[in-house]
């Protein structure tokens, strides 16, 4: 899991360095990077992850019947959903087709960390 977030925090900041390159040495070292982070470690960190904590969930099936839990599996799935979004946004720089400013990766960035504080949150409070 903590590989998992530490790849959701870095690809985006690579994103906004990307985005900031102006010379075709650096974007193809950008997207050499960004390749290997996202299916070399990104990916099967999350294929881990999610393989992990339904393992947990067969070995606890009360943990389903609390509302803690089904928000937590809603952040889970939102950072699934965002890692996906990541991946597109990837091919977008592959193909040299990317739109948006540094700035707008500055703000994608920070979302898994209120995705994160969220997650710790409702573990360790268990608010429902």
């Amino acid at each position: 899991m903590v590989t998992w977030f530490a790849a959701l925090f870095y690809l985006p900041r690579l994103f906004v360095y990307h985005a900031q390159s102006d010379d075709s040495i650096s974007r193809e070292r950008f997207k050499i990077m960004e390749r290997k982070l996202y299916r070399g470690i990104m990916t099967p960190s999350m294929v881990i992850t999610l393989a992990l904590g339904f393992g947990m969930l067969w070995l606890q099936p009360a943990w389903l019947s609390q509302g803690w839990m089904h928000a937590k599996l809603m952040l889970v799935a939102a950072l699934v959903a965002y890692h996906f979004v990541c991946g597109a946004l990837l091919k977008r720089f592959a193909n040299d087709a990317n739109t948006r400013s540094h700035v707008f990766y500055r703000w994608f960035n920070e979302a898994p960390v209120f995705v994160l504080l969220g997650a710790v949150i409702l573990v360790v409070v268990k608010p429902f």
